[in-house]
């Protein structure tokens, strides 16, 4: 089937929702409001799949932004599901892998904004040691450098236009923090994870010519999750889309922003779909959760929305479960007591299609411990995980893997997709199209003599370091960080290390490693869903946290409204029963009521 066949047939589901069809028959600027589970992802993959077919003519195409390479991911294969492979056509990542790929890296001695002519990226060590010494400078006495970092990048992020007299005007002594820190990074030849889109921003202010070229390149700007995104980003829509030709296609929803403490500014959004040049189209229809979470839902939000389900939707269920003593007692309860019921209502349900959500990851390690006694499997995503599940290196491994137990046979993941992923992570070492084709033969040489589940994972990790990464990596200016993980999780499964006879299967979640239960902090869980979800730790001091502002009760409620409408078909809520969050307790009342 055509790569036209394939996204006018997946067209024709979005044909009965008029939301959807809205978005993908605009000419112009449009912005899609899209609460849980309404499908945007959906919307957003056919359209671009459209433009890159009928309206964008070769060799010009898209660029598409995310707020993380989960997101990236998913777009990706549901564009593939669409016959749009990643290329040169095709940019999809955050906005700091824009903005180093897209302007950076390749722009960099032509846009006078104080880059070095040859720059990395700092490490974490690398950052450290260079806030330490701007520390000592700008601050000086007593206290814990580090314990400055976040104050100073959510400042950075703050106050985009430093010519202005609030930048130094606002806080004096966090001004010249920054710009310390800064000057001791460049002297090092070096700049950090939110210098890339503050410089890039830079970049396209002060250079006509750098607009001209990525509007030439890509007529399109596609943004996920928009209100996530912070205001580097809406200051490059603005310049980029309004002023100087790029078309937007924007999606987000202000009810699910959970990234403020960073940064982020829903309003932003909400100012985008007001502007009279914009068509904004809302989207109403929640095709993930049963009709009964999706009432709880706006008891949760605390304001009412008005989604509805399609006629054939199930009912799904709210479930509370107050429960007295600890943490510890409470997460034995639900594998002993709890997950058993529930398994009995769902005998299809495997441990994968579960979700358990908290507030905090020391909550996670109750959780861990407890399924770990009662004999259940789990893959972590916070604080606490095995690594990083924002390592882009470990995550390609994680695909490897996948396709060593059976991908090989099932074509999940696909090849192809593996090899291009591998050939962005090590672009720059790879700049040359028999250097890419060359790393494709390896790497399947290299997979293909290793095709079992049951094969350690510490073997196979030292045996992929050693003969293909241990080159490769050494020209990543970003993946410097990523090998100090890799090493640190090979040291992990190593005969020294803590975690005995991990397998292949394990360690990519496929085989006997898929029947593991999720556990995730609740901002992680953004963007994903399950059968059954469970919020744990569901108490008040937890859920707003103790003494919260208004300002803090109001993010934390789009939290709890985040978590809450993962769910499919069952929700749980667990907390303590002389303590439940004040969210927990209002949605029961209204339930009843």
């Amino acid at each position: 089937m055509s790569n036209r066949a394939l996204y006018l047939r997946a067209a024709e589901d979005l044909r009965p929702n008029d939301g959807q069809w809205q978005a993908y028959e605009s000419k112009d600027h449009c912005v899609v409001l899209a609460g849980p589970g309404s499908g945007k992802t959906k919307t957003l993959t056919i359209k671009l799949a459209r433009m890159l077919s009928e309206e964008i003519e070769t060799p010009r195409g898209v660029a598409c932004i995310t707020y993380n390479n989960e997101c990236a991911r998913e777009l990706e294969h549901r564009l593939a599901g669409l016959g749009v492979e990643p290329s040169k056509r095709v940019f999809i990542g955050t906005v700091h892998s824009f903005s180093l790929t897209q302007i950076l890296l390749p722009y960099g001695p032509s846009l006078e904004i104080g880059l070095p002519n040859e720059f990395n990226v700092a490490t974490q060590q690398q950052q450290q040691t260079a806030l330490e010494n701007a520390y000592i400078e700008a601050v000086g006495g007593p206290g814990n450098p580090q314990n400055a970092k976040f104050g100073m990048n959510l400042y950075r992020r703050s106050i985009l236009d430093r010519t202005k007299p609030e930048w130094r005007d606002r806080d004096q002594q966090q001004a010249l923090l920054v710009e310390t820190y800064e000057r001791h990074l460049r002297a090092s030849g070096l700049i950090d994870f939110d210098d890339m889109p503050l410089l890039a921003l830079r970049a396209l202010r002060q250079n006509k010519w750098l607009r001209k070229a990525l509007v030439a390149k890509f007529p399109v700007l596609a943004v996920d999750e928009y209100q996530d995104l912070g205001r580097a980003l809406h200051q490059m829509v603005m310049g980029l889309c309004f002023h100087s030709g790029m078309q937007l296609l924007a999606v987000g929803d202000a009810d699910q922003s959970i990234y403020g403490f960073i940064g982020a500014h829903p309003e932003l959004l909400q100012r985008l779909s007001e502007r009279e040049d914009v068509e904004t189209v809302s989207l109403g229809l929640n095709y993930r959760c049963g009709s009964r979470i999706v009432e709880a839902s706006e008891y949760a939000l605390g304001e009412e929305r008005g989604y509805k389900v399609p006629e054939t939707a199930a009912t799904g269920t709210v479930h509370f479960h107050p429960l007295t003593r600890g943490y510890g007692a409470h997460a034995d309860h639900f594998f002993s007591t709890i997950l058993p019921a529930i398994e009995m209502r769902n005998p299809d349900l495997t441990p994968g299609q579960i979700g358990i959500l908290y507030p905090a990851a020391f909550l996670g390690d109750e959780v861990a411990q407890a399924a770990e006694s009662h004999g259940y499997g789990i893959i972590r995503t916070d604080a606490n995980s095995l690594y990083p599940r924002s390592s882009k290196l470990m995550r390609w491994l994680e695909q490897c893997a996948a396709w060593c137990c059976d991908g090989w046979r099932t074509g999940n993941p696909r090849w192809t997709r593996i090899v291009a992923e591998g050939g962005r992570l090590f672009s720059e070492a790879l700049v040359t199209n028999e250097k890419k084709r060359e790393f494709g033969r390896y790497l399947l040489a290299l997979m293909w003599q290793r095709r079992d589940s049951q094969h350690g994972i510490y073997d196979w990790l030292v045996e992929v370091r050693h003969n293909l990464l241990s080159t490769l990596v050494l020209f990543g200016r970003t993946l410097t960080d990523d090998k100090i993980v890799l090493d640190t999780f090979v040291g992990r499964v190593g005969p020294e290390g803590d975690i005995e006879n991990m397998t292949l299967g394990q360690f990519s979640g496929v085989g006997e490693g898929n029947d593991r239960v999720n556990l995730s902090s609740l901002h992680s869980a953004k963007g994903r869903e399950f059968d059954v979800t469970v919020l744990f730790g569901m108490d008040s001091g937890r859920v707003p946290r103790a003494n919260a502002s208004q300002a803090d009760i109001i993010a934390a409620r789009r939290l709890f409204y985040v978590g809450f409408t993962r769910a499919r078909s069952e929700l749980h809520m667990v907390y303590s029963a002389h303590n439940p969050s004040p969210f927990v307790t209002e949605v029961e009342e209204r339930l009843v009521f």
